[in-house]
């Protein structure tokens, strides 16, 4: 490709740019004057006004190549007739258009300022998907999930249980199936009691060990995902701290505050730096003050329960041997899928009764199907 060529082609690639961003500037325009209610009306006007902005961008860089920018007549107007929730599934599926060609750009150009724009202008689009989407559906009726849309904060920084709590009774109940299913596939192989009860032990301090090394890292990892995210935040505070107070009011805005009053609460939160890190890392990102954890404390408490899960179907074979042993073992093992299962009610909304026997019938599923399995092993074995 002549160097001519190349430059037609960045030419045409900004260009095009900047009308999908100014069609999108139009259509929230057009959207925001169709709007009955001042506060949606507004939100929409500043969507509008910050599209223009991201136009402006590619105009700066349509003049850097030396190339005039086209005059906004030249846009073709698609929403002239588009009544109000038409112009909402048009933007939502322009803005959807929009993020799948901001992705083909940043792969195909080694332009590290224009990555970097492009990176900015990308997650205020996905902000902006979500928000027309919410403002499509039923914006005060489901405002808190909209708001995990708008800022994907569920994709992350939640932990999956209340607490140490919620970590125990899962470990135990990760140890407790893998042990059960061991010994039931080796009892089915085998009759041999010294063999089913050396197999169960190394199977639950393999577990064990696994558990622990991997809630170690795992909880690491998200500490330092967040930590990330948090220092991101801060370098936009640092350098866009208008624009974040931008955002801070449109999130107050879908929380149902009038415009004055969330102008009135993020303008007291930008006279402190940390205070507005604090509501963006709260609010934006779903990450609070006291978030993360300690990742030796997760893995202590994830190897132990694990261990305890493990051992538990073991016992009756540090006493008994035989079929006396593996049916005591049975019966310990369906005890404890219950005891595990209610256990779990402490941390979920189901009936304690129900989710014990969930655990139950999966607990004997496993174990009916490994020691069909070791069966099946011992047949093939003497055929």
């Amino acid at each position: 490709m002549s160097m001519a060529q190349q430059d037609n082609m960045i030419s045409k690639t900004l260009g095009e740019s900047w009308r999908r961003e100014m069609e999108a500037a139009r259509l929230y325009g057009r959207a925001a004057a169709l709007e009955k209610d001042p506060s949606r009306r507004s939100l929409l006007e500043r969507l509008a006004d910050i599209e223009k902005s991201h136009a402006d961008m590619w105009a700066r860089k349509l003049d850097e190549a030396g190339v005039a920018a086209p005059s906004s007549g030249h846009i073709e107007d698609g929403g002239a007739t588009l009544s109000s929730v038409e112009l909402l599934q048009r933007l939502d599926e322009l803005e959807q258009s929009n993020a799948a060609w901001y992705d083909f750009l940043r792969q195909v150009y080694d332009d590290g300022e224009m990555i970097r724009m492009i990176d900015r202008i990308d997650e205020e689009e996905a902000h902006h998907d979500s928000t027309v989407r919410s403002l499509f559906a039923a914006p005060r009726a489901h405002i808190g999930e909209s708001l995990s849309r708008l800022w994907g904060a569920e994709t992350f920084h939640k932990r999956e249980a209340a607490g140490w709590l919620g970590d125990a009774i899962y470990g135990v109940n990760d140890g407790l199936g893998a042990i059960f299913g061991i010994i039931a596939g080796v009892a089915g192989y085998t009759a041999n009691s010294h063999t089913v009860l050396v197999s169960g032990f190394f199977g639950a301090v393999a577990s064990t060990l696994s558990m622990g090394v991997g809630a170690w890292l795992s909880t690491r990892s998200k500490n330092e995902l967040a930590h990330s995210e948090q220092e991101h935040e801060r370098r936009e505070i640092m350098e866009n701290p208008d624009e974040e107070k931008e955002e801070l009011r449109l999130l107050y805005q879908l929380k149902g505050f009038t415009e004055n009053e969330a102008v009135e609460i993020s303008e007291r939160l930008s006279r402190d730096p940390e205070q507005l890190l604090k509501a963006m890392n709260q609010e934006e990102l779903g990450i609070a003050d006291d978030a993360g954890g300690n990742p030796w404390t997760s893995a202590g408490i994830g190897a132990l329960s694990t261990f305890v899960g493990g051992i538990l179907p073991l016992i009756p074979f540090f006493f008994l041997s035989g079929l006396q042993a593996i049916v005591a073992a049975a019966l310990v093992s369906i005890l404890a899928h219950f005891a595990v299962g209610a256990a779990k009610s402490v941390v979920t909304v189901r009936r304690w009764w129900a989710s014990g026997l969930e655990m139950t019938a999966a607990g004997v599923v496993v174990g009916v199907v490994s020691y069909g399995v070791g069966l099946l092993g011992t047949m093939l074995i003497h055929a």
